[in-house]
């Protein structure tokens, strides 16, 4: 019995042993086949800009993303001819890289018709305004657009001298600030031209502090010559170049926000800070120290003013202060860096550091629609400048702007004294009430030059004339 058992048992175990043997022999279920990896580039790919996704990003970045394709903006503003034309070839890669199509309409008679445009309700999404001032009129009715509520400040102020943005601000139709819109070409006034030619070989030195431009000035005169080349003659509008020279003075005798509360009519002109600038000014219009004297200067044309620095014989005087449109008056033979050449007016008291006086153009919104929004937004960069830098014609206000796109030596000089710039104010003039700076103003400043009345009572005649 017990060995029936044993033989039985034997067998078993070697049944048992045998099954273990073949399941460890036995491969195991083979797992699916991984797929083939990726063909790999022979040389890595080009690097593609990061493209937010869409409805992220600011309007710039979600434009050139392509979300705002097949949309139209429409423009305008007071530049036609050949600077519409420049304007276009500005826009062109833009238009092209995000599809937006931007439709510019320029006119010559640009007030009135913008005028008329915003009385209708048919104004373009879009507004070049030449005149700050004008702007304003039009954001008190509450028909601009707040740009401050979709541009980043942060951006905008480490693009911009923080003057700029400043001047931007006008009230709204609450009564409160807001940006009215964003500057992009501008010029410069505070320029001093001068014969550069003659004034190498005369051996004069370029002044850069107002000490050294008044002994300058009585050096000339014991040589035997005259500083200045002055006139402010301009038929209807004569008064205008005299205006610029009062603005340049109350930016150089006293502070900028003594300027800004002057343009707004809380510092009166007979004001002791309004009347220092006009003595200032008085001080350099001295028959000595002006071609044809004192008398001379409101029967001399603006534009007629510097041509004696071009005289063949020599020139009659050395110096005259104008905005860079001044170059357009000068003989078609003189040549810039050869016959002629400019300086920054410098600054009378240290205190107020080197303020510029500047004229310009800032674009304002009639509508909030995202393509209009990304057109503002671009018009914050210099880069989107730079064709028209090129070709001439404008001058950036942004610090990214780089001197080199500059097509005209002239124009990179202009540039670098706005960059430069501790502070910057817009022509006073045109900021003013029109009764005032294209009245009172002109009117007035004309008559104390001409020796019709005294100072004070042509100041006191200009406060009496600012509305109610």
């Amino acid at each position: 019995m017990n060995a029936k058992k044993n033989t039985l048992w034997i067998a078993l175990s070697v049944l048992l042993i045998a099954a273990v043997v073949l399941s460890a022999c036995t491969p195991a279920a083979a797992p699916a086949p991984a797929q083939p990896p990726a063909a790999q580039p022979t040389e890595p790919p080009a690097a593609q800009p990061a493209q937010p996704a869409a409805g992220t990003g600011s309007f710039l970045d979600r434009a050139l993303a392509g979300e705002f394709k097949g949309t139209k903006v429409t423009a305008t503003g007071p530049f036609v001819d050949a600077d519409a034309q420049k304007f276009d070839a500005t826009m062109k890669a833009f238009e092209d890289q995000t599809g937006i199509d931007i439709q510019y309409q320029g006119s010559k008679e640009f007030e009135a018709s913008i005028k008329a445009a915003m009385d209708s309700g048919t104004a373009p999404d879009i507004i070049d305004f030449p005149q700050p001032g004008l702007l304003a009129s039009f954001a008190r009715q509450g028909k601009i657009q707040d740009v401050s509520k979709f541009l980043n400040m942060d951006a905008l102020k480490a693009n911009y001298n923080q003057s700029w943005l400043d001047m931007a601000m006008v009230p709204g139709s609450d009564g409160n600030k807001i940006m009215g819109g964003v500057w992009e070409r501008v010029n410069g006034k505070s320029l001093v031209w001068y014969p550069k030619k003659a004034w190498d070989e005369a051996g004069y030195k370029i002044p850069t502090t107002w000490e050294e431009m008044k002994k300058l000035m009585d050096d000339m005169v014991a040589d035997g010559s005259t500083p200045w080349c002055v006139g402010i003659e301009s038929g209807a509008a004569t008064g205008w170049a005299a205006t610029d020279w009062m603005e340049e003075l109350m930016l150089r005798t006293t502070t900028p926000e003594n300027y800004d509360k002057w343009v707004a009519g809380e510092l009166k002109f007979a004001s002791p800070e309004v009347k220092k600038a006009a003595e200032a000014m008085t001080d350099i219009w001295q028959d000595k120290y002006v071609y044809g004297g004192q008398a001379g200067i409101v029967k001399t044309n603006f534009g007629d003013a510097p041509l004696p620095m071009f005289d063949p014989a020599g020139p009659k005087c050395w110096m005259h202060k104008q905005g860079n449109f001044i170059t357009s008056f000068f003989p078609e033979s003189a040549k810039p860096g050869v016959d002629y050449d400019f300086f920054y007016f410098p600054g009378l008291d240290p205190a107020y550091g080197k303020p510029v006086l500047v004229a310009g153009d800032i674009w304002a919104a009639t509508q909030d629609r995202p393509e209009v929004k990304a057109v503002i937004e671009l018009f914050t960069k210099g880069d989107h400048l730079k064709e028209w830098m090129k070709l001439g014609g404008a001058i950036a206000p942004h610090k990214d702007a780089d001197l080199a796109w500059y097509g005209s030596d002239i124009e990179r000089g202009v540039a670098k004294i706005i960059q430069d710039a501790t502070a910057v104010r817009f022509d006073a003039s045109d900021l003013m009430p029109g009764q005032v700076g294209a009245g009172s103003f002109w009117k007035e400043m004309t008559s104390y030059v001409a020796g019709a009345e005294d100072l004070d009572t042509a100041l006191k005649n200009i406060d009496a004339s600012w509305p109610k």
